[in-house]
């Protein structure tokens, strides 16, 4: 008898290699296409549910494999309507993603690893320690768990995905682009690539890489100051990873996959959102074609930053829109909960 040691999550092979698994263990190839279509088209999390399997052969399975899904173990619900999730992973870990509803669209905000490994001032999983990357199959997991939430509770499909929760993608580069493959297959849940945003730190050799991939969702980077001494003030990966070298990955982006690129840019009270401060922004710009998200700053019991005042914003965003940049304002959701932009730290579950 094989020990549950020794199981190996099923969701690491490709449909080739189960064929081979299972003509070596005596049974039909087809039945390989079948598993997978319950693996990553129903979602399945279990053998027993392979209804169109025998008896013998889920027995089998369960013999030999796993499917390391997850649970969700707390819910939230905003006053806004953002339900936030604690995600209880096969190994007791938590992540929690975030269900961000709207008039036009149904938003799933997920995590890529367990903490983070970057330390961004601003941002409460930075001061969390990072403990591992999440599976493929676990960050495809929270996508379905928030897609059930979004019909269960709004009656409406998810239209949406931003890997802007816990961790830094590019940091779990293999994991994350394979979560979207079975994201975006015809296999899997056949959503366009052109409705995922990967949002990034900036990490220079990563995004070229992307490039060199040639992938098809969307790319942010988390600016949030377009000076590289401000920046490396509060986002250490800068001091290795200039704006001068961003930029520099970005264009080669831009050029190898004609994704217009979104800087992802909070504003911080009497830190980045003078005058001067948007002008910097507005020849960085110049330099990357970008859209801009202004973000409104979300407290954190780590730090001292405040949100900027709302006259302050307003100029700021004014000052970019009359010389021609594309700029949305984004409001805090989720805020009560700590389910907003960078409050992910399973607080109410430590």
């Amino acid at each position: 008898m094989t020990t549950i040691q020794q199981k190996q999550d099923i969701r690491k092979l490709n449909v080739d290699q189960i064929k081979t698994w299972m003509t070596e263990h005596g049974e039909k190839a087809f039945r390989a296409k079948q598993i997978y279509e319950w693996i990553w088209k129903k979602s399945a999390h279990s053998f027993d549910e392979m209804t169109n399997l025998s008896l013998a052969t889920r027995q089998l399975m369960n013999e030999y494999f796993v499917i390391h899904s997850l649970d969700v173990a707390k819910k939230q619900h905003s006053n806004d309507g953002t339900i936030k999730s604690a995600f209880k992973l096969f190994d007791g870990n938590l992540v929690e993603g975030v269900l961000i509803p709207a008039t036009d669209r149904m938003t799933a905000c997920v995590s890529s690893q367990v903490g983070c490994s970057l330390t961004c001032k601003f941002c409460a999983t930075g001061y969390m320690d990072r403990k591992r990357n999440l599976e493929a199959g676990e960050i495809y997991d929270q996508v379905v768990a928030i897609a059930r939430q979004a019909e269960s509770t709004f009656n409406a499909p998810l239209t949406n995905i931003v890997y802007m929760g816990m961790g830094e993608p590019l940091l779990n580069y293999a994991n994350v682009l394979k979560s979207i493959e079975y994201i975006t297959s015809p296999e899997g849940l056949n959503m366009s690539p052109k409705r995922i945003t990967v949002s990034t730190a900036g990490i220079a050799k990563m995004i070229t890489k992307l490039a060199d991939d040639e992938v098809r969702f969307r790319l942010a980077l988390s600016l949030h100051a377009a000076n590289d001494e401000k920046r490396n003030q509060i986002m250490p990966i800068n001091e290795s990873n200039s704006l001068d070298n961003l930029a520099e990955a970005l264009n080669y982006f831009y050029k190898k996959t004609g994704n217009r690129i979104t800087f992802e840019y909070i504003v911080f009270n009497n830190f980045n959102d003078t005058l001067q401060d948007a002008k910097e922004l507005w020849e960085f710009c110049k330099r990357v074609p970008a859209r801009v998200n202004i973000i409104e700053y979300n407290p954190i019991a780590e730090a001292d930053f405040k949100n900027t005042e709302a006259d302050r914003l307003d100029k700021f965003a004014a000052f970019l829109e009359d010389r021609g940049v594309s700029v949305h304002v984004r409001r805090s959701r989720g805020k009560d909960i700590d389910a907003a932009c960078g409050q992910l730290a399973n607080k109410e579950t430590n």
